[in-house]
């Protein structure tokens, strides 16, 4: 389904674009009154890629809940994960290219841990939501339409619609950092597989959906500052809207996802989708890597671009600025994640084959695909 494989991309491409804004400092505080029009496009492209990483769910979800679960798809989940936190946390470390962390016992065990230390949050969510699969997969299979609306409504009372509408943060509340409110995406996606959305399903609708909830992401954040600004009260929920777990960027992730479903890729495009699109979980593990993490923004002008929105005014020169500054740094970023992961790939499928020559190790692999018939 190559649509879906660029969909797939698009939001990788979108996780890039939020690091970069974030993380190089390009996002002026929404408590500031001066906010120049480089800033508000800063924010506003933030509010139309915020659906990243529930759409990225969304897609895992859809093809997850028919499927079983496998052993050996964990375990080559965990290796990737694994030789992505060591060898680049190490390099990292070892080349003073590390920033916003202290090379010591605990970044060791966050390299060598890194589903339980969460070195990366939204893998630890994956991995666990995945070992969760066996329960949850039967569960989806088995249950009416009814049965799964009620589910999906009580869930996403409890985890999305009460911190939506209340101005105030609660105790509970994660912001979609965790395995529970990945639970409801996956759960979300099931649903539309099984039963459809009929809202979905007429030409545009998702788009629209899409568009609407992005821009009603941006003016919430910018109606909550005009509040502060104002009164001097809500400065912990000015963000509030641009929470993943927020009913806006949920919505809009729907829409996202039924915009491409509607599409149709074919002939030679959809071979190059679907060539690239297996890799792009290595471009996250690279870019997201904790030796890593601060320090690329600055090596594709991040700094310089932060400067520029600092000053405010500047029109739509500056703006153009940073959208391109900001696009140019996505490419390659992609496409450096793109093919360090289809080296990775070629390591471990070298290895695999070398070590297929000794007993022990194929043993192993038998008693893993035995593994795998039981959940079939």
């Amino acid at each position: 389904m190559a649509n879906l494989e660029l969909l797939r991309c698009v939001a990788m491409m979108m996780v890039i674009v939020l690091h970069y804004l974030d993380k190089g400092n390009l996002l002026p505080e929404l408590t500031d009154s001066g906010i120049g029009s480089a800033g508000i496009a800063a924010w506003l492209l933030e509010s139309f890629c915020i659906v990243a990483v529930n759409v990225y769910m969304f897609i895992s979800g859809y093809f997850l809940c028919c499927s079983s679960f496998k052993l050996s798809r964990l375990l080559q989940l965990w290796l990737q994960l694994w030789a992505y936190s060591v060898t680049f946390g190490l390099i990292g470390a070892l080349t003073g290219v590390l920033r916003e962390a202290t090379f010591n016992t605990h970044y060791i065990l966050t390299l060598l841990f890194p589903v339980t230390m969460r070195h990366y949050w939204f893998m630890t969510a994956y991995v666990f939501l995945y070992l969760l699969l066996p329960i949850v997969g039967v569960a989806v299979k088995r249950m009416t339409r009814q049965q799964m609306q009620l589910a999906l409504a009580l869930l996403l009372a409890v985890f999305c619609l009460a911190k939506s509408v209340l101005p105030v943060s609660l105790e509970m509340d994660s912001q979609g950092y965790d395995c529970l409110w990945y639970l409801c995406v996956f759960l979300t996606a099931a649903y539309v597989r099984r039963f459809g959305v009929p809202f979905l399903e007429k030409k545009g609708r998702g788009i629209l959906l899409y568009v609407c909830c992005c821009l009603l992401i941006f003016a919430g954040a910018f109606l909550l500052r005009a509040v502060y600004l104002r009164t001097g009260r809500l400065e912990t929920r000015l963000g509030m809207c641009l929470e993943y777990n927020h009913i806006l960027p949920y919505l809009a992730a729907i829409g996202l996802f039924g915009a491409f479903a509607r599409l149709r890729i074919q002939g030679r495009a959809a071979g190059i989708v679907n060539r690239v699109a297996p890799y792009t979980l290595g471009v996250y593990l690279l870019h997201e890597n904790i030796g890593l993490r601060y320090s690329w923004q600055r090596w594709l002008g991040a700094g310089g671009l932060a400067e520029e929105v600092a000053r405010g005014a500047g029109g739509l020169a500056r703006v153009g600025h940073v959208l391109g500054g900001t696009l140019a740094a996505v490419v390659a970023v992609f496409l450096c994640g793109i093919l360090a992961d289809m080296v990775r790939k070629g390591i471990f499928d070298g290895l695999h084959r070398l070590l297929l020559k000794f007993g022990p190790y194929r043993r192993l692999t038998e008693k893993i695909a035995d593994a795998d018939m039981l959940f079939r």
